[in-house]
């Protein structure tokens, strides 16, 4: 059961189901889903792969922001390229970040990414306010053009394509985790990477690139971002935010497929609809987050899979044969 929930058809049926949900839900709300998810994506590999724990996601979140952000307001206007620049900006500062941020374990690496998104939101906030306009942040409502294809500058054309890019991230994922080599040197760093060591394998160099996969997957969401909202500013980077990822991560399942997807369908549900009743909605996320993991630990996706596991071999289970006498 397992494997057929993690399978490519399973993919494209969930995300089929998704895109046709603008019938019953808003459209801006699925929108923001398919966004934030791939965002969320990235933080549940880390965690969930690599036993990494990351609290500077907005920062890297920013750096495709802007980066998408910045070709618009002051080089061009095709939404397409505007996104290749934001994920190019995200993968260099990813790779040289990453140099020395895997070095660290445990809470000192998620200190130091913490770190991180307290100097990129100053940086984009103060040091380089004469070109990112700091708090107010850059408006590029007018200046993207329509797009062939898909026009990104439509509220259909960035749905559809935030659902077309989503489902791709999930069918590398897929891969990444389920059938690939690197994706399982990944889950033996977490359980033991100095044996994984002792076998002769560069563990620093497996921690660099899966850092590198799973932050780009935040600059990609990023530049989406900004495509969507028509705008970025320094509150993007903030460190207020910095939770949010890890949340949705735990919510739904560090380290499985549709953990991030049902987690970040819960976490903008709830800021969306309770926010309308309770002021300081996030309550509601913390008492439902440790209801969760005081029930499976595994968030809901991976407890799903547990108890459907379970039933499937309790299922699949032969029954004893009788003999002529009617004992077993």
């Amino acid at each position: 059961m397992k494997r057929y929930l993690n399978s490519w058809s399973t993919i494209i049926i969930v995300f089929t189901l998704l895109y046709f949900l603008k019938a019953f839900l808003p459209a801006a709300f699925l929108t923001e889903v398919a966004i934030y998810s791939i965002y969320a994506m990235g933080c549940s590999f880390l965690i969930g792969r690599l036993g990494l724990t990351s609290f500077g996601q907005p920062a890297f979140l920013a750096f495709g922001a802007y980066g998408a952000g910045i070709y618009l307001y002051y080089f061009g206007t095709n939404p397409f390229v505007a996104i290749l620049v934001g994920v190019l900006a995200s993968v260099v500062v990813n790779m040289l970040v990453g140099l020395f941020f895997v070095r660290l374990n445990s809470s000192y690496f998620t200190l130091c990414n913490q770190a991180f998104c307290v100097v990129t939101f100053f940086l984009f906030q103060k040091a380089l306010v004469k070109w990112t306009f700091g708090d107010n942040g850059l408006l590029l409502i007018s200046r993207m053009d329509p797009t062939p294809v898909i026009d990104l500058t439509s509220p259909k054309g960035i749905y559809l394509f935030a659902f077309i890019v989503a489902a791709l991230v999930w069918f590398f994922y897929n891969y990444l985790m389920k059938r690939s080599v690197f994706g399982a040197t990944c889950l033996c760093v977490k359980d033991n990477e100095q044996k994984l060591r002792f076998l002769g394998y560069k563990t620093y160099n497996i921690k660099w690139l899966a850092f590198v996969i799973a932050n780009t997957a935040a600059g990609l969401a990023g530049a989406l971002y900004t495509v969507y909202f028509c705008m970025v500013n320094a509150n993007i980077a903030s460190v207020s935010s910095a939770s949010e990822a890890v949340a949705i991560s735990m919510l739904g399942g560090a380290g499985t497929l549709f953990g991030p997807l049902v987690g970040t369908f819960i976490f903008i549900g709830l800021k969306d609809i309770a926010s309308q009743f309770i002021r300081h909605w996030e309550v509601l996320v913390g008492l439902l987050l440790i209801v969760v993991m005081l029930a499976g630990q595994k968030g809901i996706v991976g407890s799903l899979e547990g108890y459907l596991a379970k039933y499937t071999a309790k299922k699949s289970e032969p029954t004893p044969a009788l003999t002529q006498e009617g004992g077993v």
